[in-house]
């Protein structure tokens, strides 16, 4: 009697959300944690054709899977996103390009000094944080160069609007534990001009950050890549932190700036007291916004980054 050969196909088994979350990708390879592992997915052309007009798949995206074999899998599914960081696709008109989806929160890092910190920039990117629905937040980094305090005042403009700001130095570990604090249970995106220290910061959150990406490689299979454009960490308890380095690139696609000013939380409790309810802060009489800046109430730096941004709307 002829026996049968046994087969060598591992039985599927499908992985449905959450905590299915894609966590790097490289072209058309995607890894995914999954409560078995890490797999390296393709994504079946169904999802390609369902989501167009945005990236079908994106890093921060929650999944439904089909594992396949040791280490591989199939993603068949892509859950709606609750918000994410994009830009304009290069040679489009309209196409969504996600840098990161489901994005829970943006700290925003800056230097004290070396570079010096420009407020303009560190707006900009709190306002692209409050149009897509994420806390924004700020890093003091390199406080150790700050002996006195003086340099670390200009960030209490940005603690005066609400945001929490965190005072870091990865030379003396002063102000990490705190942040590690803030990240628990959330995806956390860090952005910042270079020269800052981000990857120090990161590196100083994530201390095995060099095994913890090695094991990934391991567990896949596929080897190290760096063609990867986001990518997130685990750090366990539903907790993910994501290095963004095309954040600066973002620009303002997609914010409504007729809603410029509720992006600055510290206006808001003032926009219903204008005398005009389409105020826009600029020149118009009884202006409670312009009072509350005559009188202190906001920041006069923050106003005028407000003004810069929405003056040359206004021009014919």
């Amino acid at each position: 009697m002829t026996r049968a050969r046994p087969s060598r196909r591992r039985a599927e088994f499908r992985l449905d959300r959450p905590p299915n979350i894609v966590i790097r990708n490289y072209g058309q390879y995607y890894d995914v944690q999954t409560p078995v592992g890490v797999l390296r997915c393709t994504a079946r052309a169904t999802v390609k054709r369902e989501r167009r007009g945005t990236t079908p798949v994106a890093v921060g995206d929650r999944v439904q899977v089909l594992a396949t074999s040791q280490g591989e899998g199939v993603i068949e599914k892509v859950w709606p996103r609750e918000r994410a960081l994009s830009r304009l696709a290069r040679g489009t008109d309209d196409v969504e390009q996600v840098i990161l989806a489901n994005t829970d929160q943006l700290i925003v890092v800056f230097a004290v000094a070396q570079p010096e910190p420009h407020p303009r920039m560190l707006d900009r990117f709190l306002i692209i944080a409050e149009a897509r629905g994420i806390r924004g937040a700020v890093c003091a980094n390199k406080i150790d160069l700050d002996p006195s305090g003086e340099l670390r005042q200009r960030f209490a403009p940005y603690r005066a609007a609400g945001y929490p700001v965190f005072e870091t130095s990865v030379r003396t570990q002063q102000g990490v534990n705190e942040i590690k604090a803030f990240l628990h249970g959330k995806v956390t995106a860090f952005a910042g001009p270079s020269g800052v220290g981000k990857s120090s910061l990161i590196n100083a959150l994530v201390p095995d950050l060099d095994e913890r990406t090695g094991a990934i490689s391991d567990a896949t299979g596929k080897g190290r890549h760096t063609t990867t454009w986001t990518t997130l960490m685990p750090l366990g308890d539903d907790t993910y932190i994501a290095d963004t380095p095309g954040i600066r690139q973002l620009g303002f696609w997609g914010i409504d700036f007729s809603q410029l000013d509720h992006y600055f939380p510290e206006f808001r409790p003032y926009l219903d007291k204008c005398y005009y309810s389409d105020c826009t802060h600029l020149d118009e009489p009884e202006c409670a916004v312009r009072a509350a800046v005559m009188a202190g109430a906001i920041d006069a730096g923050r106003y005028e980054s407000y003004r810069a941004l929405r003056e040359p709307l206004l021009e014919p």
